[in-house]
């Protein structure tokens, strides 16, 4: 298994992991429109009883959702964002042992967020929405920047790299140093490659094929491509037909060293983190 270049203990909030070992995220979309869970957990009390569900199948962290990230998406008001995270947050964070992380590129929502208990911001668009490296500094919770180029309604236009991997690092090296010109350090930060978002299929499987050059830029990797296009299109399957694909694609990740797996299918894929470190553990 890949190691991972960086210091390994982080403080998330109020709880500390350690990063050497890696956890699963289990995603919990508020949405009304996700690609594959749209509106089955908009009610707070169907969010929460999720979340426990994913904790006590073996998620270290909850990825909560307000804004469909999806190919196409529509916009959303940072007050209807709001009205759908906070709730959820506040009694994910009321009510279980688990990492609070809060997918949102709204600055109101990573404020708010971060008042009523959440432990990391998870930013698909890295910060750039103005405001949002204020805010995040000011919060003084990690982040996570994505790299994905535009926005979700137009990122699969066009999409076109030289060399994807290389092209992927150097925007996160860019949006690190953004973060530390704003008083977020280095040690606060993960990255993620943002698998599905402004790429092609080909341009996937380069990137996951090459995933260890991201260590280069020493800090822990966030890989999400739990029931993706990706998988779909190489496998030949609908959304619902693509937990196989994605255990291959975690298992994958955590060899190459991925701190975090972000998953629809939590105990599944804990069970494959655990037989991994089994396997490594022994003599």
């Amino acid at each position: 298994m890949t190691e991972v270049p960086c210091s390994s203990r982080l403080a998330f909030g109020g709880r500390i992991l350690d990063l050497s070992r890696p956890h699963v995220m289990g995603i919990l979309n508020v949405t009304p429109d996700s690609f594959s869970d749209g509106g089955r957990f908009a009610a707070r009390d169907a969010a929460l009883r999720h979340a426990q569900s994913m904790v006590e199948a073996g998620a270290t962290f909850i990825d909560v959702g307000g804004e469909s990230t999806r190919p196409g998406a529509r916009p959303v008001s940072p007050t209807e964002e709001l009205e759908r995270v906070a709730p959820v947050v506040e009694a994910i964070g009321r009510e279980l042992d688990v990492v609070v992380s809060v997918d949102t590129s709204t600055p109101a929502v990573m404020r708010e967020s971060a008042r009523l208990g959440a432990g990391l911001l998870n930013d698909v668009r890295s910060l750039r929405r103005d405001g949002a490296l204020d805010a995040a500094a000011a919060t003084g919770l990690p982040v996570c920047l994505m790299h994905m180029l535009g926005e979700p309604g137009d990122m699969q236009d066009d999409p076109c790299y030289r060399d994807v991997t290389d092209e992927v690092a150097s925007f996160l090296r860019e949006r690190m140093k953004a973060c530390e010109s704003a008083g977020i350090p280095a040690q606060k930060i993960l990255l993620d490659p943002g698998f599905g978002f402004a790429k092609t299929l080909e341009h996937n499987l380069s990137l996951f094929k090459h995933l260890e050059r991201l260590h280069e830029l020493a800090r822990p990797l966030l890989v999400g491509v739990s029931r993706k296009s990706m998988i779909g299109r190489t496998l030949g399957r609908d959304v619902h037909e693509r937990l196989p694909g994605s255990l291959a694609l975690a298992a994958l990740a955590v060899a190459k060293g991925a701190s975090i797996v972000r998953v629809h299918d939590v105990a599944e894929t804990a069970d494959v983190v655990r037989m991994i470190a089994a396997v490594m553990a022994a003599e």
